[in-house]
């Protein structure tokens, strides 16, 4: 993405809202939720002791690490002042898709085509996820249209056909390329908890250090006078999208993997917890303000809560309930400490 960007450096006038006011600032920030995450560790250990044991933590960590990538592929997409509720749609239909063409009709639902070699399937479903992304560009970047109405709506429409292909079913017996980055170990620790955090790691520095990510800021903070700075605002938006497409896609096959199954229902209602660990995380919904660290802790700090609640005994019902008061606590928060909320 670098050369999205002019060759003159962008003027200090013609870039409103910085995304950081000084390393210190920036630095509280992004510890905001570290204090939080202390205190629900603390009271995890009190309401049962196994909670800090390494197996436990390996576990919360192996549990998020899905949806904390779409969370990572939404955040980019917020701080560029858009929204992508297809996402999750995304995150079921792309691996969905490439086990109905190659999966055996003899054993489970699918079509069972050998033109898509099994090999190919990995390539396959980040293919569809950047197909989906590249799509919600053209119509939102190229058209114009309304980037909330539109992710919405293909939201719907991808959920629809891995319904359809589906018929409401579940797909089995995944090729083994399909199913190793979610079932397998590195040095003792799942291969999908390292992506997540390289993923992390990649993004932060993107995002923090490179030009592509300051331009994704001055876009997301004013994208009128991004433009003015030379930066190429259409080409940044549409690859964001396209990125956050692959990345969804990537979170869907990599559960896909770790359940050995494509469920027909896979995603649903995954994006109320993305929103969810994107705003604790201090990423606005108006574009322009927020960081990738921000977005993890926020992740990571709904998981251990909800972690904690397992553990004592709060049945799964209130998962939704958790969601939304987090959310609402989140902005109130921001208001009592930032002068306004985060939306």
């Amino acid at each position: 993405m670098s050369d999205t960007l002019s060759t003159d450096a962008m003027p200090a006038a013609a870039a409103p809202h910085p995304p950081r006011r000084g390393p210190a600032i920036a630095r509280l920030r992004d510890l905001a939720l570290v204090p939080a995450i202390v205190a629900v560790a603390i009271v995890g250990f009190i309401v049962n002791p196994v909670f800090l044991q390494p197996d436990n933590i390996v576990n919360v960590l192996q549990s998020m690490s899905e949806i904390s990538i779409v969370v990572l592929a939404e955040t980019i997409v917020l701080i560029a002042g858009k929204m992508d509720l297809s996402l999750e749609s995304t995150f079921g239909l792309a691996p969905g898709l490439v086990a109905w063409l190659v999966v055996d009709p003899a054993v489970t639902h699918g079509l069972g085509l050998h033109v898509l070699p099994a090999a190919w399937a990995v390539p396959a479903v980040l293919l569809t996820g950047a197909l989906i992304g590249a799509f919600n560009g053209l119509l939102i970047v190229r058209f114009g249209l309304n980037g909330f109405v539109v992710t919405l709506g293909l939201l719907i429409v991808l959920r629809g056909l891995l319904t359809g292909i589906s018929g409401g079913k579940t797909f089995f017996a995944l090729p083994a390329s399909m199913t190793y980055l979610g079932s397998a170990e590195w040095l003792g620790v799942p291969a999908s908890v390292w992506l997540s955090l390289a993923l992390f790691g990649a993004g932060i520095v993107v995002l923090g250090f490179t030009r592509p990510g300051r331009a994704l800021y001055a876009i997301g903070g004013n994208v009128d006078a991004a433009r003015a700075a030379g930066i190429r605002t259409d080409r940044v938006l549409w690859l964001t999208l396209v990125v956050a497409g692959v990345l969804a896609a990537l979170a869907g096959l990599l559960i896909s993997g770790r359940l050995a199954a494509v469920p027909a229902a896979q995603g649903s209602g995954a994006i109320f917890q993305v929103f969810a660990a994107a705003v604790i995380g201090g990423v606005s919904l108006n574009g322009g303000k927020g960081t990738v660290f921000g977005a993890f802790t926020g992740v990571l700090l709904l998981f251990m809560i909800l972690n904690v609640l397992t553990l004592a005994g709060v049945p799964a019902q209130w998962t939704n309930f958790l969601n939304g008061a987090v959310i609402l606590v989140a902005l109130v928060l921001s208001r009592v400490t930032g002068g306004k909320a985060q939306t």
